[in-house]
């Protein structure tokens, strides 16, 4: 059986984000500009998602000003350089059940990726959904990290961050 091409609709796809500190957490969204999922037989044998990273926005901070201040932060060089580095990407490497491991590149910077998904094939309907733990140390983002600085204390932020991802593709 030939590979059949599942195309991602970032109209029905979305990233969930929880970034977490000492004193607390803070969340958003990031979108999905494009991607594709392989099968073969029925199984996941690869694909890639393109994330717009100059889309990140945080939910949880109501006021505008303290807002505006927290997303000027996230997309500046302390986090993702948004205005260097408009793309983040992930490409599927290989698929063992439900278990994937990929290539993600944040910053231009690339590693390893491993995490779980749970995928259904509905016709000519793929949805998809995994969470996946990311180091940001990894990808050049140290600030307040334990790892490169003494004495945080309660300004400390913890290395990973979560991406809950929900994709719905469709059938090429």
């Amino acid at each position: 059986m030939e590979n059949q091409k599942f195309i991602i609709d970032p109209a029905q796809s979305n990233i969930d984000w929880i970034g977490k500190k000492v004193t607390g957490a803070h969340n958003g969204t990031i979108a999905i500009k494009a991607g594709k999922i392989i099968l073969n037989e029925g199984k996941v044998t690869g694909g890639n998602f393109i994330v717009d990273t100059t889309s990140i926005n945080i939910l949880d901070i109501a006021d505008p000003d303290t807002n505006a201040q927290f997303l000027g932060h996230l997309i500046s060089d302390d986090f993702f350089g948004t205005e260097q580095f408009q793309e983040a990407n992930l490409v599927i490497n290989t698929v063992t059940g439900n278990h994937i491991s990929a290539d993600l590149t944040i910053k231009g910077i690339t590693h390893p990726i491993d995490f779980d998904a749970v995928i259904s094939q509905t016709d000519d309907t793929l949805t998809a959904k995994a969470k996946l733990l990311v180091d940001r140390t990894k990808y050049g983002m140290k600030f307040r990290s334990g790892n490169f600085f003494l004495d945080l204390g309660d300004t400390l932020i913890y290395n990973d961050f979560e991406l809950n991802v929900s994709i719905t593709a469709k059938a090429e």
